[in-house]
């Protein structure tokens, strides 16, 4: 951002915001000025906005700054939004017991600049949530502030949280903490929405007085300041419905720009310190949200908040609709022939629940060698796709309009504001004449529209049947310990001579059969994937490998690099090609290669693991998509320690001298996890309560026995939005009117939604309860590479 102290108008996230002194110091003893506080909330809003979704949000306003320690700046609360805030920042009116207050709910990064411009450094949100309408909901969240007295300070409030943590467990509630910024821990666990506000603060009130109860040299939960002296104050009251707290990732208005960051509980372990916003910044470039789970979706802004304030919808016949754009993935286009002031033709591409348009004075290009100008216009409803008619005079584009061509396009390539490349495919007798893929590029104000050669691309077909008769089942490893993995000549240290220890990549399983150009990739259970992961087939294509059996993991990674099985999920059962080209552009994958079954025609499998690897590295797999990763050199203790750096589940270890015992599960290759995992099968689910009504809330899970599909809990967190559409897809068409379980819990029986069991998903949990149930699990994604009979109890 440009730093002047003249009035300048930007456009911030498709919004105009009037921006005023973005060089004045807003943190004197840094010199953080208020142009780098409106880069940080626009930098921390994909965490920060899913933790105001939906609140009525109360600022504290540092108009001139913090000031000093010895001189602290001017400071006021302020709830009502001012008349002189942007018309297109919601408003949502609160009744009040004498009055009504008009709160703004911030859904998108332009409205933290505005507050960012406006000098509102702390964003304070409550506990419960508005509906769609503006109505007060349940609260959804529990929250303790840990505040200490003086004499304490973090170290004690870490001591009160873990305390804390541990009973909120016992209620199978899970608890996630947020150094405040300012002196102490904020602790939150999310709720079902079943109970009211008044509910929630009593039952605060009556945690925070075991909690004292329980450590009374150290906990006090009365507000009497004179009772704090070397204590920790359990502060219940932010539960109430009138009360506010400071939002995960809002700055504070202290001496120092200190934020209020979520943080692990690993790292309450550590010597805990408060962190800055350039030290947020830096973390979350490597880290996911710890709060994740109580967050929502990241807010969509209103999109056609500009479309409507340049339409009457009594005086124009196009459509206006009244509401904000709902979420869309749809890939439609239309240009229109517009007989307005000048003619010109609408060019229109339907992303992110918005047509985004083009006008084109020329028209479409014709000849690749000749570019037209395309001055991006204000993004338009979906329903002006079918829109024909006449827009009275006078009124904005005023003129006739009718349908040139319209269909679906294939995107290659879309950069904000920078590049979009598109093969548009249009109706028979449609003014494009059959496809043709335009590039529209960014040059200086306005863009060019330039039409490409079409591509000539092989059709992705599944493994010649050759392949699949090379097919050679996986070997399997057991779940184990550090106890199974010791050597009997050094049984102190498990230094490992005797073992290999590799990652536990987070992927599916996949064996690649190659021979020249043809390959194939199964999952272990002998399915063909081949098509669905084109890059990889092309990679191993290009080994030039003769009759080769290969053992990896496909895996997609995440910002950080790190293999991530959610990220995956959009990836896995794909079958189209349109289909597969769409997600891999958005999630690519990598095959990471770790045991080689035959090569050049010859077996390996009664070779030793020290034998096959050695095989395996002269083969010198090394690519941007196939990789040979490394064995760890080390202690199984190092390993474990590497892989939870990495964020992975475990390790496995594998017998340097074992045989590769194909399709058979073997103590020779034993899974040592620090992250605990099941697989389960889906045996119906329950419909959810807010944002989730009439939807999924939570799946009803089941393990198989011998006497029959054992019930095991069921699970409501994990899911985002895409996950939750395609379960509701899946699960519409196992319903069934009788439940699959063995013996079904009376408490689930009522309102359940029952579905066939063959449906296999993974959750991760904390522990096992004494019932037998899943304590804290997270869904974590199907796993399309297993049967129902597959699944065991780990």
């Amino acid at each position: 951002m440009a730093r002047t102290n003249d009035t300048q108008t930007v456009s911030v996230a498709g919004q105009r915001l009037r921006l005023t002194n973005p060089d004045k110091v807003i943190y004197p003893s840094t010199g953080t000025t208020k142009a780098e506080v409106i880069a940080y909330y626009m930098e921390i809003a994909p965490y920060l906005l899913p933790h105001l979704a939906d609140r009525i949000v109360t600022r504290k306003r540092w108009v001139d700054g913090v000031g000093t320690a010895d001189k602290p700046g001017e400071v006021f609360f302020e709830k009502n939004l001012p008349s002189s805030a942007p018309s297109w920042i919601r408003r949502v009116e609160i009744q009040h017991s004498d009055h009504v207050n008009t709160y703004p709910v911030f859904d998108s990064a332009a409205a933290l600049a505005w507050a960012g411009q406006v000098g509102a450094l702390e964003l304070h949100v409550p506990q419960w949530k508005v509906g769609p309408r503006g109505g007060k909901q349940n609260p959804d969240h529990l929250v303790l502030d840990l505040d200490p007295g003086p004499g304490a300070g973090l170290p004690e409030c870490v001591e009160v949280a873990k305390r804390a943590r541990a009973l909120l467990r016992d209620l199978d509630l899970e608890a996630y903490p947020v150094t405040s910024g300012s002196k102490g821990i904020h602790l939150y666990a999310g709720l079902d929405g079943t109970h009211d506000a008044d509910y929630v603060n009593r039952f605060a009130k009556q945690f925070a007085q075991v909690l004292e109860a329980e450590l009374p040299d150290l906990v006090v939960s009365s507000m009497k300041k004179s009772l704090r002296g070397g204590k920790v104050l359990v502060d219940w009251s932010q539960n109430n419905a009138n009360k506010t707290t400071i939002a995960p990732y809002s700055l504070r208005g202290r001496t120092e720009p200190y934020v209020a960051a979520p943080r692990t509980w690993r790292e309450l372990n550590d010597d805990l310190q408060h962190l800055t916003m350039d030290e947020v910044l830096k973390r979350m470039k490597r880290r996911k949200d710890p709060m994740a789970d109580l967050a929502g979706p990241v807010p969509t802004s209103d999109k056609l908040s500009t479309y409507r304030s340049m339409r009457d919808a009594s005086k124009t016949p196009e459509p206006v609709p009244e509401a904000a754009p709902g979420a869309a993935d749809g890939q439609s286009f239309v240009i229109q022939e517009h007989h307005a002031s000048s003619l010109h033709w609408d060019f229109r591409l339907e992303h992110d629940g918005v047509l985004v348009s083009w006008a084109l004075p020329k028209g479409v290009p014709t000849d690749p060698k000749k570019n037209h100008l395309a001055v991006q216009t204000e993004d338009h409803p979906l329903e002006y796709g079918t829109f024909e008619g006449t827009i009275p005079k006078g009124e904005y584009g005023g003129g006739d309009v009718t349908i040139w061509d319209s269909g679906t396009y294939e995107l290659e390539k879309w950069r904000d504001g920078k590049e979009v490349i598109a093969i548009l495919t249009g109706r028979k007798g449609g003014g494009l004449g059959g496809p043709r893929k335009f590039a529209l590029i960014k040059t200086g104000k306005n863009w060019l529209i330039h039409l490409m050669e079409l591509p000539t691309k092989p059709a992705k077909k599944a493994a010649p049947r050759s392949m699949k008769r090379g097919f050679v089942a996986p070997m399997l490893a057991k779940l184990g310990s550090a106890d199974d993995v010791r050597d009997e000549d050094d049984p102190s240290t498990g230094s490992g001579r005797g073992w290999a220890f590799e990652m536990k990549w987070d992927g599916i399983r996949a064996v690649a059969v190659i021979d020249g150009k043809d390959v194939g990739l199964f999952t272990r259970n002998e399915n063909d994937v081949t098509a669905g992961y084109p890059e990889v087939v092309n990679a191993l294509a290009e080994l030039g490998l003769d009759d080769t059996v290969l053992d990896g993991e496909i895996v997609a990674l995440n910002a950080a690099g790190v293999p991530d099985f959610g990220r995956l999920q959009q990836r896995m059962g794909l079958t189209k090609e349109a289909d597969v080209e769409a997600a891999r552009r958005d999630v690519p994958v990598k095959y990471l290669v770790f045991d080689l079954m035959r090569s050049g025609g010859d077996s390996l499998l009664d070779t030793t693991y020290v034998e096959r690897r050695k095989a395996l590295r002269s083969l010198k797999i090394a690519a941007d998509v196939v990789d040979v990763p490394k064995a760890f050199d080390g202690s199984l203790a190092d390993a474990v320690e590497s892989s939870k750096t990495l964020g992975l589940e475990g390790v496995l270890a594998k017998r340097r001298d074992s045989r590769y015992l194909g399709g058979k599960r073997a103590t020779a290759w034993t899974k040592v996890k620090h992250q605990r995992m099941q697989e389960v099968v889906v045996a119906g689910w329950r419909e959810g309560q807010g944002a989730r009504s009439g939807t999924i809330g939570a799946l009803l899970l089941g393990i198989p026995t011998e006497d029959g599909l054992r019930y095991v809990g069921k699970v409501g967190t994990g899911f985002d939005e895409r996950t939750l559409t395609d379960l509701q897809k899946r699960l519409a068409k196992l319903a069934r009117k009788t439940s699959p379980l063995a013996e079904t819990p009376r408490e689930i029986a009522r309102d359940a939604h029952w579905v066939t069991p063959s449906l296999v998903g993974e959750v991760s949990f904390a522990e096992w309860t004494s019932g037998g149930n899943l304590r804290q699990p997270s869904w974590r994604g199907i796993r399309t590479d297993k049967k129902p009979q597959e699944v065991a109890l780990e």
